[in-house]
């Protein structure tokens, strides 16, 4: 009977915890404009930028000039927000471990992705970079607002116009 009672309270307790992941990964929490966790801040901001250089390392060797010429500069300003975040993380500011690989979900855009040419590729890209950097807009605005961790709260509020500029160009993309 004991051992019942602690299972179901360490479920209880874990619940919220769980269900604000899922209502992360899901977007449930972004059409809310539910702040994300630390937790969930870190694994989403690493792995869009993760996904938007993968992708954009792509486009160099699939895309059209105009898809070259944004990828790019998806590249160099992602790296960048990635060896932010990393430093964050190393200087003991940040106290979670960004995730070292996509999600499935993720992944299964990338390997979408990879399997186009031409004209399919490009617009897949395309598609593929408004989504994101929606995601990713939202994401950040949100943990700016409420998020929990002053110095990540801080750097989302800089990163943000940076991001809400890719979202322009990835919308100008498709007008093309």
């Amino acid at each position: 009977m004991k051992k019942a009672a602690i299972v179901a309270l360490c479920t209880v307790v874990a619940l919220p915890a769980a269900a604000q992941s899922l209502g992360e990964k899901t977007g449930v929490d972004s059409a809310l404009g539910v702040t994300p966790s630390t937790e969930d801040f870190v694994k989403q901001a690493a792995m869009s930028d993760m996904f938007e250089i993968q992708s954009s390392q792509l486009a160099l060797q699939k895309g059209d000039a105009q898809a070259k010429t944004f990828a790019q500069h998806m590249i160099t300003d992602h790296q960048k927000t990635t060896a932010d975040l990393q430093g964050m993380v190393k200087s003991g500011a940040v106290k979670v471990q960004p995730p070292a690989r996509l999600d499935s979900s993720m992944q299964d855009k990338l390997d979408k992705l990879k399997k186009e040419t031409g004209r399919d590729f490009t617009s897949t890209y395309d598609e593929d970079q408004v989504s994101a950097h929606k995601d990713a807009v939202s994401l950040f605005e949100r943990y700016a607002k409420g998020g929990d961790n002053t110095q990540l709260k801080d750097w989302a509020g800089k990163t943000l116009p940076t991001l809400q500029q890719h979202l322009q160009m990835a919308q100008g993309l498709n007008k093309s």
